[in-house]
Order: structure tokens, then C-alpha cells, then sequence
């Protein structure tokens, strides 16, 4: 049901792109939309896991420098089915981590610093299998493809408002119905993009769980993560909000307007969902089945 929502919402995202081309330029406004729309879908399958990176200032994590968080990720990776992902860390204090890159054979999994530093063995490990849920699911490529569609609606907006749109002898709307398109038609694109998002992240929780063994590790992380990003901002993240999408929880600061705009859903519902999930799992036989958690291990670093 989660594919088939998000491929119906990027069906509606595309529409709504090329629907703003048409009634802003007629015909040849369309064509435009489809022309930018390849352009930079193009530039984003070939090049937004190297830029995204880059933003970040993420560097690469080997075996031989860090063996604890590369086997981990390692072992992880075989239990999902999937090759193991180069592996990045973020200097940040804030604890957070992101997928990105176009197929599995091309993947890469960036944690920051503060993730490594801050989490427990399982909770680490329960983040990792959420990102690695993401590049099973294929998640890091449509997440690529609707953050290039919904940029590329306001940069067609503002293309047709420069180059006298408004005016053009094909154009229905008019000078006001024109301008109220242009306001509208990114936010609508906004909208339909947090959508696509929020489902994701839900799947990708659902699927982690599974990786992992035991939904329990990514609640706790989760929590700890969302703790974390309030207290630490992301300079990072603050500099390029577009990527906000990509990290395991909503990495930006702001008051209540923005969270109406957060590119995830609440935390406290991914946990109660995951929770729901361990509850409806046979509890497995034991010291830790009988108490009712899953021993808390020593915390890292794991690098």
C-alpha cells in the first residue's frame, strides 16, 4: 500500500509540473517543464549522491579506521540482502544519519559524530538497519527524484515570471490567476513532497525493525535522536534545508510553523508504531523475553 501511495503522489507531482508549464506558457510552456524535468532528473540520478555528501562535509569510514562501526554495517548489510554501502561520518555533535545514492550497488550511509558517540550498540544498530531499510526500499532515489521535481516547480514558476509568463497569449489564467499559480504550485509541491517523505519513513522504520531483530532499538534510538536534534542544531543541514528529507529525524531548528512543514512524521508515532510492532512479535524465550527490554549495552564509540 506504501508503494502505491508514493508512486500515486509522484505521479501527482510530476502532473502538477507539468500542469504549471502548460497553463503558464501553453504548449511551449509545457515542453519546457518536460525539458527542465529530464534536465535535472538526469543531473540528480548521476550526481546527488556525490553532492549531497559534499554538503555535509562527510568523509569515508574504512575498515582499518574504524572497525567496530564498518563491521556492524557490514553485518547489517548481509542480513538485509544487500551489498555493504561505502560508509561516511559527519562532524556534528548532533546525532543523526542519512542514505543517499541512486541504487544499493551505489549507496552510502552517513551517521554523524554525536550518533556514534551518543547511542548504544543496539540503538546504533537500529538506526543503521533503518538507512539500509531506505536503500532496500529504493527510498534514497525517490526521495532524489521529488526533492528535484518540487525544486524545479518553484524554479519553473519564477522562470515564467521573469521571462514574461503571465503575459503569454496561451496562458488561461490571467495576470492575477497566473501570480497566484506561482505562489501556490511550489507549496502544493511542498506538501505533496512531506508526503512522500512521511511514508517513507514509516516503511523504512517497518523494514529497519526487521533488519535489526528488534523494533525496541530503533524506538529507543529514535527518541535519543530527537532529543539530541533539539538541543544541537546541524549546521550543515541549516546551510542546505533541502536535504532535510534524507536524515533518520528531522534535523532542522524552528518553532511550531515550521514543524508544520517537517519533512517526517512525528517521532512519538514512529515509536508508538514500532512498539505496536515488538508487542505483536513472539516474544523470544529468556532472561531478557521475562524482563521485558532488551539489555541496554555499553555505548560507543563504535569508530
Amino acid at each position: 500500500m506504501g508503494a502505491i501511495k508514493t508512486s500515486l503522489l509522484l505521479a501527482a507531482l510530476t502532473a502538477l509540473f507539468l500542469a504549471v508549464g502548460f497553463l503558464l506558457g501553453g504548449e511551449a510552456g509545457a515542453i519546457i517543464a518536460l525539458v527542465l524535468a529530464l534536465g535535472m532528473n538526469g543531473f540528480a540520478w548521476w550526481n546527488s549522491s556525490r553532492l549531497v555528501l559534499a554538503m555535509h562535509g562527510a568523509r569515508p569510514v574504512t575498515e582499518r579506521n574504524a572497525p567496530g562501526l564498518y563491521r556492524m554495517v557490514a553485518d547489517l548489510a548481509r542480513r538485509a540482502g544487500l551489498p555493504t554501502p561505502r560508509i561516511y561520518i559527519i562532524e556534528s555533535d548532533q546525532p543523526n544519519a542519512f542514505a543517499t545514492g541512486r541504487s544499493p550497488r551505489d549507496a552510502a550511509v552517513a551517521v554523524t559524530r554525536g550518533l556514534v558517540r551518543e547511542l548504544d550498540r543496539d540503538e546504533l544498530a537500529g538506526v543503521i538497519a533503518h538507512e539500509l531499510a531506505h536503500i532496500k526500499n529504493r527510498d534514497t532515489l525517490i526521495m532524489t527524484v521529488a526533492a528535484t521535481l518540487a525544486g524545479a516547480i518553484g524554479f519553473l514558476a519564477n522562470f515564467f515570471l521573469f521571462f514574461g509568463g503571465t503575459n503569454h497569449r496561451d496562458n488561461p489564467l490571467g495576470l492575477v490567476g497566473s501570480l497566484l499559480l506561482m505562489i501556490l504550485a511550489p507549496l502544493a509541491a511542498t506538501l505533496v513532497q512531506l508526503a512522500i517523505s512521511r511514508a517513507r519513513e514509516f516503511e523504512a522504520d517497518r523494514v529497519g525493525a526487521a533488519i535489526c531483530g528488534d523494533p525496541l532499538w530503533l524506538a529507543r534510538a529514535l527518541e535519543r535522536i530527537e532529543a539530541g536534534a533539539r538541543r544541537r542544531p546541524l549546521a550543515s543541514a541549516e546551510a542546505h534545508p533541502a536535504t532535510a528529507a534524507l536524515f533518520i529525524v528531522h534535523p532542522l531548528s524552528g518553532g511550531q510553523m515550521a514543524r508544520l512543514f517537517q519533512t517526517h512524521p512525528p517521532t512519538r508515532e514512529r515509536i508508538r508504531r514500532l512498539l505496536a510492532l515488538r508487542s505483536a512479535a513472539p516474544r523470544p524465550a529468556g532472561r531478557a523475553a521475562r524482563r521485558g527490554s532488551v539489555p541496554i549495552t555499553r555505548r560507543g564509540p563504535w569508530s
